[in-house]
Formats: C-alpha cells, sequence, structure tokens
C-alpha cells in the first residue's frame, strides 16, 4: 500500500492565468494612435475608419481621436473620430 496519494498532488494546477479581454477604451474616450481600444477572441466588434486589427483580433487606433462605436448591418464596428 502506498504511502502517499498521487491523485491529488495537482489539484490546483488546472486553473489558467485570465487573458483580460474586453474593451479597453470606452464611446467617446479619447485614444492616441497605437493604444488598444478592444482586446477578444475572434470578431465579435469590427475595424472602422481610424481602426487596425491584429493577428489575435485586438483592434487599435491609427491615429489619434475620440473612440465610437455604431452598428450597421447587425455588426458592431468600432471608429476612431477626430478630436473636437
Amino acid at each position: 500500500m502506498a504511502k502517499t496519494k498521487t491523485s491529488k498532488t495537482t489539484k490546483g494546477s488546472r486553473k489558467s492565468q485570465s487573458k483580460r479581454l474586453g474593451i479597453k477604451k470606452y464611446n467617446g474616450e479619447v485614444v492616441r494612435a497605437g493604444g488598444i481600444v478592444v482586446r477578444q477572441r475572434g470578431s465579435t466588434f469590427y475595424a472602422g475608419e481610424g481602426i487596425g486589427c491584429g493577428k489575435d483580433f485586438t483592434l487599435f487606433a491609427l491615429r489619434d481621436g475620440r473612440v465610437h462605436f455604431n452598428k450597421r448591418r447587425g455588426k458592431q464596428y468600432v471608429s476612431i473620430v477626430a478630436p473636437a
């Protein structure tokens, strides 16, 4: 009979680190060029004017301005409008 239980030794190793996904800059907030607007898995939000999309679907600002969210044809788009 074994003295130690091997099945319970790795019980706490299943939890992974959270990836901190979501909207980083909301509607009307000022963002600088290169700033991250949305971190996502897949295309929940689509890139509009002044927004670039990274290989992991991260949306980032291509120019300075204010973030603007709008909906067209059932899709949510994020764009950058010139600062007022």
